[in-house]
């Protein structure tokens, strides 16, 4: 399996460096759980009073686009 460069870029983005012997699933799943683990932290955030409730959605989007990999199918991921 080859990641195209936008993938592997975008996966280090968020921290992840692909094994060479790493399936595309098992990525996405490492991909997917580091985007669980900011939405938690930003309603953490929210629920602490560090961001007012008319704000939080705009932070979710934000959010949501910084991972536009999650949007992508696997077959795209390689060359």
């Amino acid at each position: 399996m080859r990641l195209k460069p936008a993938v592997l870029a975008g996966l280090a983005r968020h921290g992840i460096t692909p094994e060479p012997d790493d399936a595309s699933e098992t990525l996405r799943e490492r991909l997917n759980d580091a985007y669980l683990e900011d939405v938690r932290r930003l309603r953490r955030r929210q629920v602490g009073g560090e961001i007012p409730l008319r704000e939080y959605s705009a932070h979710v989007q934000a959010l949501k686009e910084s991972y536009p990999l999650l949007g992508l199918p696997l077959a795209l991921w390689t060359e």
